[in-house]
């Protein structure tokens, strides 16, 4: 690379089309994985336009497959493609656009999920939380088995500044089912508002920026893809640690046809639940008849800022899972039974 920092343009040579690679190496996408090929390059060409300008940009792919994206990563100009899979039956195709890029694509052969991006890229490329984003970016087509666990512990590295984003605030341009896609970027009051919309919108601006017909993929899901592009906002919406934050907003949906009450009383132990209950929607000032998919991201602030005191004051009580309770009252039930039935014999 030239010290100035610039790249000439550069575009790959002549290379077998993503359908030849997959016959060349005889790859079929597994089930179980819910891999799905995107071969048409005019789509792969737009999800990587609609990231923005990549030029001398350092970008984090994540399930690159027989490697469509990786193409036309490539051909956008930028300065180098880290690229994890891991699945060994793509590397030798990756390896040709390695071959074909010298210098700019490294393949990783793991896990998106244990992935250290973080030391990935140089440590110059580090910009002050509030400056403009990076030069960093994270693409993926990613399989539809980790894309939830996958953007949860991502937003999660938002909240901490850790991870992908000890460079700053950077961007994400990511494949989900239509469905999820729709999730994460609905507005109050609508029937898709759920965990993931509250959880991502108040660390990032959500753009569901365009949809990808299910046919475009080998083999065709039985959904459509929509591309969603994060932007990490400079001030998150609720100023509290993520897992409080997360903790507040599954107890509430996790009921989501009831009241926001009935899910909110979840987060104290059965002997104080009532009251608590109370006590915390007072505190926030929340009629207790809203329905989980009413409550706007101020509402979700005020719960959890109340909660956050209410937990100060009572060490146990972030501890505190219903559903371990619930089991424990299972497991003495049951042996209770078992007392009795010995002797009844």
């Amino acid at each position: 690379m030239a010290a100035s920092g610039k790249l000439s343009a550069f575009r790959l040579p002549p290379l077998p089309t993503i359908r030849e690679i997959i016959k060349l190496f005889k790859l079929k996408a597994v089930k179980q994985l819910s891999q799905n090929f995107l071969l048409d390059l005019r789509l792969t060409d737009k999800i990587v336009r609609k990231s923005g300008n990549l030029t001398n940009a350092y970008v984090y792919e994540v399930g690159p497959g027989p490697g469509g994206i990786t193409r036309s990563i490539l051909n956008a100009n930028v300065a180098e493609l880290v690229v994890v899979e891991k699945d060994t039956r793509f590397i030798p195709g990756l390896q040709m656009l390695s071959d074909a890029a010298p210098g700019k694509l490294k393949i990783v052969h793991g896990d998106a999920l244990t992935f250290k991006v973080e030391r990935a890229f140089p440590g110059s490329l580090k910009r002050q939380w509030e400056d403009d984003p990076p030069n960093v970016h994270i693409i993926g087509n990613l399989p539809f088995s980790v894309s939830i666990p996958l953007i949860i512990k991502w937003l999660e590295n938002i909240s901490c500044r850790d991870g992908p984003f000890v460079y700053g605030r950077t961007q994400m341009t990511l494949t989900f089912q239509k469905e999820v896609a729709e999730r994460l970027t609905a507005n109050t009051g609508s029937k898709q508002r759920s965990r993931l919309s509250v959880t991502a919108q108040y660390l990032c601006d959500v753009q569901h920026i365009f949809t990808i017909p299910g046919r475009a993929f080998i083999p065709k899901p039985e959904v459509d893809v929509g591309v969603v592009h994060f932007t990490p906002l400079i001030q998150p919406k609720i100023e509290q640690p993520f897992k409080l934050v997360d903790k507040v907003v599954q107890n509430v949906f996790q009921f989501k046809r009831k009241y926001c009450h009935r899910g909110l009383g979840m987060l104290f132990p059965a002997a104080q639940r009532l009251e608590s209950t109370g006590r915390l929607l007072q505190l926030a000032d929340i009629d207790p008849t809203l329905r989980p998919c009413q409550l706007s991201i101020a509402h979700f602030k005020s719960l959890c800022d109340v909660y956050r005191k209410m937990c100060d004051e009572d060490p146990h009580l972030f501890a505190y899972n219903f559903r371990e309770e619930l089991k424990q009252i299972k497991s003495n039930n049951a042996e209770k039974e078992h007392v009795e039935d010995n002797h009844r014999l």
